[in-house]
């Protein structure tokens, strides 16, 4: 077996090398590229570049919101603990994760529901433009849908990456289907350091702007 010397610096950008090259002939719109290619970074799953559904103008959306200082709001504290906090605070934005909340807990309790279906009802009285990122919670979608729908709740971006077997096919159809820009991995594939990879894009991408 040889090893590949590579210096710790260098081991990011050796690793977008080895996918560029994986890739081949396989093409991106430069829009939604730096996205697609920090999901497969991330995860090495290659299944990213055909997966991942972008709404039009999805990106554009995003930065715009990104440039007003967006509340990012996560799912889980991995994905909010995966997100670049000085990307963030280059351009004024925030991250919160409401799930471990006492008052979530208790509305959750009380209504009968999921703390991921409390924390966005929590989301929806912030009052700020909010990229609501999802990679864990099927029923997290399900009530941004439900709010969406009613127009109580319209983040300014959803990102769809729950993983799993139970309604998380279904939830990202839904929120697919609301009209509502977002980026979602269809499919059972996603998780919590795919939503952070996919905020982290948009973030450096903004950087460029």
């Amino acid at each position: 077996m040889e090893l590949e010397y590579v210096l710790p610096k260098d081991i990011e950008r050796r690793s977008f090398e080895i996918i560029e090259a994986e890739l081949g002939d396989r093409k991106l719109p430069e829009d939604i590229r730096p996205i697609v290619m920090r999901a497969i970074h991330t995860t090495a799953d290659f299944d990213y570049y055909d997966n991942m559904y972008f709404s039009e103008g999805a990106v554009k959306k995003a930065l715009s919101a990104i440039k007003s200082g967006a509340v990012f709001v996560t799912d889980t504290n991995m994905a909010k603990s995966g997100i670049n906090k000085p990307a963030l605070a280059r351009h004024g934005c925030s991250v919160e994760c409401f799930m471990a909340d006492r008052d979530v807990a208790e509305a959750a309790a009380s209504n009968g529901t999921t703390r991921a279906t409390a924390s966005v009802d929590k989301a929806a009285q912030l009052g700020k433009p909010v990229i609501y990122a999802v990679g864990n919670a099927p029923t997290a979608l399900v009530r941004l849908y439900e709010h969406i729908t009613a127009g109580t709740f319209v983040p300014e971006l959803v990102i769809g990456v729950p993983v799993g077997f139970v309604n998380v096919v279904q939830s990202k159809e839904l929120i697919i289907s609301s009209g509502i820009p977002c980026i979602a991995a269809r499919g059972r594939k996603g998780g919590s350091n795919v939503a952070a990879a996919v905020c982290n894009a948009l973030l450096y991408i903004a950087d460029k702007e």
